[in-house]
């Protein structure tokens, strides 16, 4: 059992320095981007790709108000977004019911693969 220990405090300190380094490069990865103003790119036989998307958060308070019936908020438990998705898909709550109950959040993906 100690070597597993070990080995697991091990590969956990691997992880956080792995992170890191990822971070760090996806960093400059972007800023390159930026600086050249592109959103796709080709170095050696890697494709680089910036995709920019916009996603919900939830406010919980505005959300638990705006749903009329306590048992949809237990089927939701925690705003999530595609949880949310699926209720008004299934015609559970409208659309306009939950319209001031979220922001919406720009992200940016970086996306790397091998050609």
């Amino acid at each position: 059992m100690d070597k597993k220990v070990k080995r697991y405090y091990q590969l956990k300190q691997s992880h956080k320095e792995i992170e890191q380094e990822l971070a760090e490069l996806r960093s400059e990865i972007m800023n390159h981007c930026a600086e050249q103003d592109v959103s796709d790119l080709e170095v050696g036989s890697y494709r680089v790709k910036i995709v920019h998307q916009v996603r919900k958060e939830y406010d919980d308070n505005k959300l638990y108000q705006a749903l009329p019936d306590p048992e949809v908020w237990r089927m939701l438990s925690k705003p999530d977004s595609s949880k949310v998705a699926s209720l008004i898909k299934l015609n559970v709550i409208s659309e306009d019911s939950i319209r001031d109950t979220f922001s919406l959040k720009n992200i940016t993906l970086l996306q790397v693969d091998k050609k």
